[in-house]
Order: structure tokens, then C-alpha cells, then sequence
């Protein structure tokens, strides 16, 4: 085995493969925020003849005022958002990280989380390719285009206009976030990017490399030193090409010195992204 295929072969081991440890972390208590909801409607995923569970957080003053209407943020892997008990490998913090924008600069979304399952690898792969050969991305990402957006934006109070909504996911998430960006640039125009699996996809990154950008996306991209070169190359050669192409200023790539492919290194980095995606900070 190449020194490569043995490097892929750890990440999927210990990042795509959630069932493998979820029962572990079922006994602790719950981290989740109390203005995190958990529907208990379960949605068809068109074409791949399963449901799928949603996580949602709305903004701590979300009920004090029936007015006011908020941007939404897409996520993957919902289970690791929000909560140390559900999370396969620890949580994200979104929730507490929201919070606190909401009160230091005014800062107001929904976060809509899309759980995982046992599917992971392949519905978060958009394309077949040497290593991942079962691709249900397609599908994947028209289930929450088609059905998980229509459904939060009738029920919740929504900005649903392409300007205010995004999406940000890890890893294969990362990955299946720049697909929506060639899919459904009609739909998001804001795109956090986070130590993608670009190694998985060899048909995303061509791609992406014949496809610009459209007008008035902004897209941040992170990845993390300590992930290594099989991750942080691809990456550095993804940002020149999306910044050859987009508008000046509407791509930006931070490299965590001592981050790692882990929730514990994409929790931080997620504040800075959303406040550059949506405020340009």
C-alpha cells in the first residue's frame, strides 16, 4: 500500500465511519443549547429510498421576535454540531458560537444540520472515483435543495433568497459543499469549505477547474497544516484556481498552523468564517 492510499485510509477510518463510535459518546450528557430543535418529522431522500433526521438552531431571541426573519446555514454531519453526546468525534460548538456572535455583534442565523449515516462515504461523494466508488452526492444535495429547504423555509422564518444562504461542511462535507457551488449556484451563494477531500473526487476538481464563479459567491476555504501535503496541496492549488476566477476578494484560504482533520480544529475556525462569509470580517 502507497504511503498515500495508507494516509486516506486513516481519514476514512477515523472520520468517515461515524457508526463505529457514535455509541460511544451516547452516556454523556447533552451539550446542545436550549434553542437547539430536533424535529421529530423524518424526511424522504428522493432517489435513495431512506429518511434522514434535521437538527436546528434558531437565534437565542428567535421567538421574541415574530418579525424578523434570518439567513440559514447548511451543515453536514448534524450530529457533531451541536452536542458532545451525539457527536462521533466531539462537537462543533455551533450553537455556542452563535450565541455568542448574537450578543458581541449582532450576528443572527439558522443553522440547519443534516445528520449522517451509516451512508456517509457515499452520499457525500459527488462523483466515482479510484478511491470512493459509490457516489449518492448528486442525490445527496438535491435531498436538501428539493425537500430540506423548501421545508425549513415554510416553517421557520427564513431569508430564502440566494444571498442569505450558505453552506459549510468538513472533510467529504467540504467536498460535497463545493459540489452544491458547481450544482446549485442558483441556490447558495455562500460556502464554507473545510479541509476538503479533494483527493476523493478527481472529476469534482476538473470540474471546478473549467466552471467560474459566479457572481457574488464568496467562498472561504481552510484546511490544516498538520492534516499534511495529501491534503493542504490540493487545497492551495484549489484556492489559486477559484481566485484566477471569481471576483477579487470573494475567495479567501486560511491554513491552521496546528490544526488538525478534526471537529477540535474546525470549531474554531468556524466563527471566522462565518463572520467573513456573511460580513466580510
Amino acid at each position: 500500500m502507497s504511503l498515500l492510499s495508507s494516509f486516506r485510509r486513516k481519514i476514512a477510518l477515523a472520520v468517515f465511519l461515524p457508526g463505529l463510535a457514535l455509541a460511544a459518546n451516547g452516556d454523556g450528557p447533552s451539550t446542545a443549547q436550549p434553542n437547539v430543535l430536533i424535529p421529530t418529522e423524518r424526511l424522504a431522500m428522493p432517489g435513495l429510498d431512506r429518511e434522514r433526521g434535521l437538527r436546528i438552531y434558531v437565534p437565542p431571541d428567535y421567538s421574541a421576535h415574530p418579525e424578523r426573519r434570518y439567513p440559514v446555514i447548511y451543515m453536514h454531519d448534524g450530529q457533531n454540531l451541536f452536542d458532545a453526546k451525539t457527536s462521533y468525534a466531539g462537537e462543533w460548538g455551533v450553537d455556542e458560537t452563535l450565541n455568542e456572535l448574537a450578543k458581541t455583534d449582532h450576528f443572527e442565523a439558522i443553522v440547519v444540520g443534516i445528520d449522517n449515516s451509516d451512508k456517509r462515504m457515499s452520499e457525500l461523494n459527488p462523483f466515482p472515483g479510484p478511491e470512493l466508488k459509490v457516489a449518492e452526492g448528486p442525490e445527496y444535495t438535491r435531498f436538501i435543495v428539493e425537500v430540506v429547504k423548501p421545508y425549513i423555509d415554510r416553517t421557520y422564518r427564513t431569508l430564502p433568497d440566494r444571498d442569505h444562504t450558505a453552506m459549510i461542511g468538513s472533510s467529504l462535507g467540504g467536498l460535497i459543499t463545493h459540489y452544491a457551488l458547481l450544482a446549485y449556484p442558483e441556490v447558495f451563494s455562500k460556502y464554507g469549505v473545510f479541509s476538503p477531500s479533494y483527493w476523493a473526487s478527481p472529476e469534482l476538481v476538473s470540474r471546478a477547474e473549467k466552471t467560474p464563479v459566479p457572481a457574488g459567491t464568496r467562498i472561504y476555504l481552510f484546511v490544516g497544516h498538520l492534516e499534511g501535503p495529501v491534503m493542504e496541496d490540493p487545497a492551495k492549488k484549489m484556492f489559486d484556481t477559484l481566485a484566477a476566477e471569481a471576483a477579487p476578494g470573494s475567495v479567501t484560504y486560511h491554513v491552521g498552523p496546528q490544526a488538525k482533520h478534526h471537529e477540535s480544529s474546525w470549531s474554531p475556525e468556524f466563527r471566522t468564517a462565518v463572520r467573513w462569509l456573511f460580513e466580510g470580517k
